[in-house]
């Protein structure tokens, strides 16, 4: 069975600056594919698709993670035709979105006023193109970039040659996308342009260029390969991925490569909706992080690094927010995909050499977002589960610099925020600007630290960091019951609202931000005053009405928003600081209350075309795939996975070492009453990654009990009580 008609390239692109169901881009591309081709409609930064506008500015091809973020590397194509060439204000033409194929390996569009058809298949540094021209005169190609950042010429062998350097940051003084484009059909002439001036002779700044093609068919293929290194190493990837091959082979090769690794996962289910829900969400898991090196002429993997501006040897990935992804997007990897979470990791690793720092969040150098340095975690959690193919020496000694030392020098965006504050006090001060967010983070990355060197045999590391782990129960105030603002003196910051966002917390206040102890839920729970402790605080927030204030913020940011109209008390799904914290419910055995919940949030809060909030590099939608197969990883460095109610009847999952993995439920309901590890019952609300990678059955028993279901007596947590 195909699954890719299963796939909506379009979830969650109704968004916009306000609101996001998703703030994604339509993308079609090979698995973590280099370059990302998606439809462009406004030439706005962040939000250049926007599936109400009906006319089409061309294919963009785009390295944009988030609108957050921004693009970089950018260009667009788009055929044309009559007489001349339009001004830029007035190249768009119309487009039936709905007429239209978007898949992860194709796109089909009709350009309807010109009578032109659009197809487009990609590689993993280019793409190939095949426009069907209604007429064999007067046709064209617009190749556009970034206004005094783009340069074209024409060379022989209808061959366009250029780069842009448009970027939003994160990049040396050298950085380039390079770019070769070839057509099959004669090019005749080429015109550089400039604004809404036409310009007879390329010039270096020129933001377009036309191709005029010659008379002929009326078909014409066109390839594209990109390159971060140089036009040389451009026309390297089109003679490796493009020279000899045709439309129909290419989009062959990306058609069964989708196939084949959405096919990883076969899902039984006859609720269709479902099925599109969990492949679209699949899909998104495998865009990011994405393939930053390239293959040489001597076929040696190299990479130019947006680090220290110069090619070297080895892998490197781009585009990741580890504060988002290293939750679910990259555990979920270390089942599925062991040998490609290794490589990037080597690759970070390289990133360390040539800046001195390990990345923070990569876009596609060091780039300042977002708190902690969960990076860390990662490494921890692929150390933990026996995923050491790089250099995990390096690993710790770069992990420890950032944890102990002041940027200073250093490249903006890379190191720890007021780490000096931290380590003289065991938190951030309250002066500072998300400093709950950021000690709460910094804690338990140091616990992530003192696990990697304890793997290391390094104890005095190890010890160090352990201890500086439980710096989070310095930020606790019993008195109003959350993780509370400290100045230098030990006084609490005044006032406090437990409804204010901001200010002390990162995209959240203090329900959304309190339960970051991942590493100690035990510990947090004593805090709390124990289970029944836990438990009501739990229900209280996800009771309690959706209130808020800006807080520390000048505006009702969007994720506020959409914690707001998503009425499910102060529980904000639409971001990722509480995407642990229904797994919580387990620390105090109340397993049916964790099994009702996330049941919730599949069935109710994602679909085929929304998203509950920012799809932040495949997280969001991996902790769908993971919750929708039963397990979760509630602490990324402890080789386990909590249990919950899977969503399907049968899940069969193919394992890289050739096994499978098969996920049964069986009965009715939502709450499991029972489960099963290969033919033995399984007395533990966690299951060890090991046991999951070795293949097996896991069999759940499902029922309509709730309170009494006996999984809240009998499946108590095992290693969970050894936090």
């Amino acid at each position: 069975m195909s699954l890719l008609p299963h796939v909506n390239p379009f979830q969650g692109t109704w968004s916009h600056y306000q609101f996001s169901t998703g703030n994604t881009l339509p993308i079609t591309a090979m698995p973590y594919g280099m370059a990302h081709w998606t439809l462009q409609t406004d030439n706005v930064r962040g939000w250049f698709f926007n599936p109400l506008t009906p006319k089409l500015q061309g294919i963009r091809c785009t390295h944009q993670p988030s609108p957050w973020m921004g693009d970089y590397g950018a260009f667009t194509i788009l055929p044309q035709v009559g007489r001349r060439l339009l001004s830029c204000t007035k190249r768009s033409t119309a487009y039936r979105l709905d007429k239209s194929t978007v898949k992860p390996h194709l796109v089909e569009i009709e350009l309807i006023g010109q009578g032109t058809k659009l197809a487009m298949t990609p590689t993993t540094r280019g793409a190939m193109l095949r426009f069907t021209y209604p007429q064999a005169t007067e046709r064209r190609i617009i190749l556009e970039g970034v206004k005094g950042e783009t340069s074209f010429s024409l060379e022989a062998d209808n061959r366009v040659v250029g780069f842009t350097r448009g970027n939003s940051g994160g990049v040396p003084e050298n950085f380039a996308h390079y770019f070769v484009i070839e057509c099959d059909t004669d090019i005749v002439s080429a015109l550089a342009f400039k604004d809404d001036e036409l310009q007879v002779e390329s010039i270096g700044d020129a933001i377009g260029f036309c191709i005029e093609l010659a008379e002929g068919d009326q078909l014409v293929i066109v390839r594209v390969a990109t390159s971060f290194i140089s036009i040389e190493q451009a026309k390297e990837n089109l003679k490796q991925e493009l020279a000899t091959q045709t439309f129909e082979s290419v989009l062959a090769d990306a058609e069964n490569e989708w196939e084949n690794l959405l096919g990883t996962v076969q899902i039984e289910s006859d609720n269709v909706d479902q099925l599109d829900t969990f492949y679209t969400c699949f899909y998104r898991t495998k865009l990011f992080p994405r393939i930053w090196h390239e293959i040489d002429a001597d076929g040696e993997i190299v990479h130019f690094s947006p680090y220290d501006g110069q090619v070297h040897p080895g892998p490197l990935y781009a585009d990741t927010g580890f504060w988002d992804t290293y939750r679910t997007q990259f555990p979920l990897m270390s089942i599925l995909e062991p040998e490609r979470h290794e490589e990037i990791l080597r690759g970070f690793v390289n990133a360390y050499h040539e800046s001195g720092w390990l990345p923070q969040w990569p876009s596609p150098g060091h780039r300042v977002c977002m708190p902690g340095t969960h990076l860390d975690v990662t490494i921890a959690d692929a150390v933990a589960k026996g995923l050491t193919n790089f250099d995990v020496e390096a690993a710790l000694e770069g992990t420890v610099k950032h944890a102990d030392n002041p940027v200073g020098d250093g490249p903006h965006g890379a190191g720890r925020d007021n780490i000096r504050e931290y380590l003289d006090h065991g938190y951030v001060l309250a002066t500072s600007h998300a400093s709950v967010s950021q000690s709460l983070d910094y804690a338990y990355d140091d616990w992530c630290i003192a696990e990697v060197a304890k793997h290391m045999g390094n104890d005095d590391i190890a010890d160090r960091m352990r201890e500086r782990a439980s710096n989070y129960t310095k930020l606790w105030d019993p008195e109003v019951g959350f993780m509370r603002a400290k100045h230098a003196d030990g006084s609490w910051l005044k006032p406090f609202d437990q409804f204010g966002w901001g200010g002390p917390y990162c995209e959240g206040g203090p329900w959304q931000s309190s339960w970051a102890v991942q590493h100690d839920p035990a510990g947090l729970m004593h805090l709390l005053g124990g289970e029944e402790s836990l438990v009501a605080k739990l229900g209280e927030m996800l009771a309690f009405p959706p209130r808020f204030n800006c807080g520390g913020y000048s505006q009702e940011i969007h994720e506020i928003t959409e914690m707001a109209v998503a009425d499910y008390g102060q529980y904000a799904h639409s971001n990722q600081p509480v995407h642990h914290v229904l797994f919580l419910y387990a620390v105090a055995g109340r397993m049916d209350r964790l099994q009702f919940e996330t049941r919730r949030i599949l069935e109710e809060y994602y679909s085929s075309t929304h998203l509950p909030g920012d799809e932040d590099n495949g997280e969001m939608c991996a902790w769908y795939v993971l919750c929708a197969l039963g397990i979760y990883p509630l602490c990324p460095g402890r080789p386990e996975y909590v249990l919950t109610s899977p969503l399907f009847s049968k899940a069969t999952i193919g394992l890289p070492n050739g096994k499978q993995l098969v996920v049964v439920s069986q009965g009715s309901g939502r709450f499991v009453s029972k489960v099963v590890w290969n033919g033995v019952e399984h007395q533990s609300s966690v299951i060890l990654h090991q046991d999951l990678v070795d293949g097996g059955i896991l069999e759940f028993t499902m029922s309509e009990m709730g309170r009494t279901s006996p999984i809240a007596s009998d499946l108590r947590p095992s290693s969970l009580s050894e936090y």
